[in-house]
């Protein structure tokens, strides 16, 4: 009976170990829904700035006819105009490339989580079901216990 309590103990550990091992689990993928969360915030701020920029590209177009009468030169702020155009469009693409690798990174973590979440509630329901044998066995043990005592 010894050895069986023992064996009863040995299981209850390593049921405990495997719960601990759980919330551990539980904790990381909290983390990794706050990074996400993190994620978004910054593709939120990022489209600001998109709007901002065309806001600012827009401005620059309406301020052109103010600059061309200021300046000495119409070619020299021709030229000036093409290299802000042509960076802004630098500017753009290399933004619109960065918010689709993060929209890809979000997709991608989104997934990982939601594996994670069916993983944890399978290891949740086979803990659960183990824990009810588990009872069923000790109350066995127990009766079979109390008819040995008398």
């Amino acid at each position: 009976m010894e050895a069986d309590i023992s064996d009863m103990r040995n299981e209850l550990q390593s049921r405990d170990d495997l719960w601990r091992r759980i919330q551990l689990e539980c904790q990381k993928l909290y983390t990794e829904l706050l990074k996400i969360k993190e994620y978004k915030d910054m593709q939120e701020i990022q489209i600001k700035h998109q709007s901002s920029c065309v806001q600012l590209t827009e401005q620059l177009e309406n301020k052109n006819p103010e600059l061309l009468l200021f300046a000495e030169s119409r070619e020299h702020q021709e030229e000036e105009l093409n290299k802000i155009r042509n960076h802004v469009y630098r500017e753009e693409q290399s933004h619109c490339s960065e918010q689709e690798r993060m929209k890809t990174e979000i997709s991608d973590l989104t997934e990982e989580l939601h594996q994670k979440r069916i993983t944890i509630a399978t290891i949740m329901e086979k803990a659960s079901l183990l824990e009810r044998l588990l009872k069923m066995e000790l109350e066995t043990k127990h009766k079979l216990l109390t008819k040995q005592q008398v």
